[in-house]
């Protein structure tokens, strides 16, 4: 079968996903058309050069609505024989977008293909469309729906992690983020945003919160109590599913739970062949990708089976895998992951994670996957793997290795 290559990720910062965040005026497709231009511009891409552009985004209404991909090819300077798709698994979805562009390429179809998303937090509210799994009575009745956030303590809560053991995780997320700050870890990804004069935007993320101490986060009163004991009392729906739970153990709140953020991602994938069309050296191929469906109450446990699933249908074992990226959504999924796998947590999230930079849903798969292979690089290690929790119960994973 045809190898699929990374030759280049790229990103955009992330900026707080409110209307004082510093890329409020910046549109969806306007800041997927400027991440398009630097692939173009860093890969010297011209003419008909890819197959199509692939991107993800949760929130499909308003401006991110319609083929939000084909408008950014539009906007952007790509030839507009290029095509567009835009794709939705929330969390995932451009994780999915680069899984099924290195899929496609490995069947045949097209040498090259650039692939991401967008999700602008604080311009198209989370849940603002509407999602039938919490909006319709038979199918919440069914699934035993309950926000995610009460997911997250449901996990906490039935695998004994403390109100202390979160903290912990988000205190530390917040340390790295800001060492890997400091030593320019992600200047080789980050595309700076400016405006149409040329002046920049933002050329960093904003979100880290320096100073972040088990004290500070200790004052924080869990976000999801009330909604569980008191209106509408989502923990009696969640006890009718899990029966042996007599409680729910509320710990997370919003320094041991992702921010909300507005970012992009792309990453640009192709065949050998594109390669060498086009001059470029690849950074790593990908080695596997897998998607799952899971427990759609408890919700954000996929990282485990899907991890599972990759490592089983790809023939390796967790000790096989050097670095882990997997997204804090809530600390309670990650510190699942290394309990089940045991795995160490010197090697998971390195450079810090979505609670201390936030997480722009439809962008955050792409972003982790570039992080990675940046981190592998820099450590002059082989190989790594990246998953999501996704809402509804899913789970998205990708390994890849340097080439």
């Amino acid at each position: 079968m045809t190898e699929a290559y990374i030759y280049d990720a790229a990103r955009t910062p992330r900026g707080k996903g409110r209307k004082d965040g510093s890329l409020h005026e910046v549109s969806s497709v306007a800041l997927s058309a400027r991440l398009l231009n630097a692939v173009k511009e860093r890969n010297g891409l011209e003419g008909h050069a890819v197959e199509d552009v692939i991107w993800g985004n949760a929130t499909q209404v308003m401006e991110q609505g319609g083929c939000l991909a084909r408008s950014a090819v539009l906007l952007s300077d790509l030839d507009e024989r290029i095509p567009g798709l835009s794709i939705n698994r929330f969390c995932a979805s451009a994780m999915e977008a680069v899984n099924l562009a290195a899929n496609q390429i490995k069947g045949g179809a097209g040498n090259g293909y650039i692939a991401g998303g967008v999700e602008m937090m604080g311009r198209v509210a989370m849940g603002s469309d509407g999602a039938a799994i919490a909006v319709d009575p038979q199918l919440a009745m069914k699934t035993y729906f309950v926000p995610q956030g009460i997911s997250a303590d449901i996990i906490a809560t039935e695998y004994g992690f403390s109100r202390e053991d979160v903290d912990a995780l988000g205190v530390e997320s917040q340390r790295r983020a800001i060492e890997a700050i400091k030593d320019n870890r992600f200047a080789k990804s980050i595309v700076p945003v400016v405006d149409q004069n040329g002046l920049v935007i933002l050329d960093h993320d904003e979100f880290p919160r320096p100073g972040t101490t088990m004290e500070t986060l200790g004052s924080l009163k869990p976000s999801f109590k009330d909604m569980g004991e008191v209106m509408p009392g989502f923990d009696k729906i969640a006890m009718l599913k899990y029966p042996h739970l007599d409680h729910i153990n509320h710990v997370h709140h919003a320094g041991n739970s992702s921010g909300i953020v507005d970012g992009a991602s792309a990453i640009l994938i192709g065949n050998k062949e594109f390669g060498e069309a086009h001059g470029l050296k690849p950074r790593a191929r990908i080695r596997a990708t897998a998607k799952i469906g899971t427990d759609p109450t408890i919700m954000l446990t996929g990282p485990v089976p899907v991890t599972e699933k990759i490592l089983k249908d790809s023939g390796m074992s967790i000790s096989d895998i050097d670095l882990f990226e997997v997204n804090e959504a809530f600390a309670a999924v990650v510190l699942r992951f290394m309990q089940f796998f045991n795995v160490d947590a010197s090697k998971v999230n390195v450079n810090g994670g979505a609670i201390a930079m936030g997480h722009p849903l439809g962008a955050t798969g792409a972003i982790i996957i570039g992080t990675l292979l940046d981190e592998l690089e820099r450590r002059d290690l082989s190989t790594g793997l990246a998953t999501l929790c996704v809402a509804s119960g899913m789970g998205a994973a990708t390994i890849i290795e340097r080439v």
